[in-house]
């Protein structure tokens, strides 16, 4: 369906995630990938889902006077949030490590935004999912990272992966948002979009 609305429209996702991108390949959107490096960085004084927010807009300027007409760029940024601390993308081994270990016997919020930037304006949605792990022994944790090196993830794991499986004993919203992108809201947002 989205693929004939935009067959005059040029999609362009500027996100290296492969899990993103392969969200948009099953979305049925012919789409290109255009890469553009910006320092991740956000006023301390932003909570919850006002960080994704602010960093999918901060990826979007990037492209400010680059976008053509038909032109529609999406930008996207996850994180994890726990008992009011963002958890982005570890910086090394044993920052993933105590990451997860905090992580531990909790439930936290996986947030995603996502911007869609036009020539002429600049939109965002965003989704909150509740995600509850059972206790993760440290053996658990360093299988896990000597294993799947989950480096590039929000919160230092996927839940699509063995650490998902073992560990998570409930999941309240969006599976696709904990993935990295809440599919259901991008499609809906897209189905009523208008230049």
């Amino acid at each position: 369906m989205l693929h004939k609305k935009f067959e005059n429209t040029k999609i362009i996702l500027a996100s290296g995630s492969p899990r993103r991108q392969e969200f948009f390949k099953n979305l049925d959107l012919n789409f290109e990938i255009r890469l553009k490096e910006i320092e991740e960085v956000f006023p301390k004084i932003l909570q919850s889902l006002e960080i994704t927010d602010y960093l999918a807009q901060l990826k979007a300027s990037a492209f400010d006077g680059d976008l053509l007409e038909n032109e529609l760029l999406v930008t996207s940024d996850t994180l994890v949030w726990l008992k009011n601390e963002a958890l982005g993308k570890p910086k090394d081994y044993d920052d993933a490590f105590v990451m997860l270990q905090k992580l531990s016997d909790q439930t936290h919020e996986v947030i995603t935004s996502v911007c869609f930037k036009t020539k002429d304006k600049i939109e965002i949605i965003n989704d909150i999912t509740k995600v509850t792990f059972g206790t993760l022994s440290d053996e658990a944790i360093k299988y896990y990272l000597d294993n799947y090196k989950p480096f590039d993830k929000a919160g230092s794991y996927g839940i699509q992966e063995w650490i998902g499986l073992v560990g998570i004993t409930n999941i309240d919203g969006s599976y696709t948002n904990v993935v990295g992108l809440p599919t259901e809201k991008v499609y809906r947002y897209l189905l009523n979009f208008t230049f």
